[in-house]
């Protein structure tokens, strides 16, 4: 099997807030994954990316949600997206400009 593109799609959500979602199905797991998945999900607002998932090689499945990072754990893409979703969702509703 050659990787395949599942995903690649820029989401606008406002003049200066963009998603921005890639993933792959891969032959085999990347290092620190245990799935043949490669994804990059990412949420910028005024240029900063302020919520990402990835997974790059030897770091295995993470997320970051402003400065901070944490595990993820990676069940199937469907449940990927949808937890981006949420988390922009959360991001917009905590970073509200009253």
């Amino acid at each position: 099997m050659k990787a395949v593109q599942l995903v690649r799609s820029r989401i606008p959500y406002a003049q200066a807030a963009f998603a921005e979602l890639v993933l792959w199905e891969l032959p085999k797991p990347v290092a620190g994954s245990s799935h043949r998945f490669k994804y990059r999900l990412a949420y910028v607002v005024d240029g900063v990316c302020v919520v990402r998932y990835d997974n790059e090689a030897g770091k295995g499945d993470h997320r970051h949600f402003g400065s901070k990072e944490s595990i993820y754990r990676f069940n199937t893409p469907d449940q990927l997206i949808a937890d981006f979703q949420r988390d922009i969702t959360r991001w917009n509703n905590e970073n509200r400009n009253p």
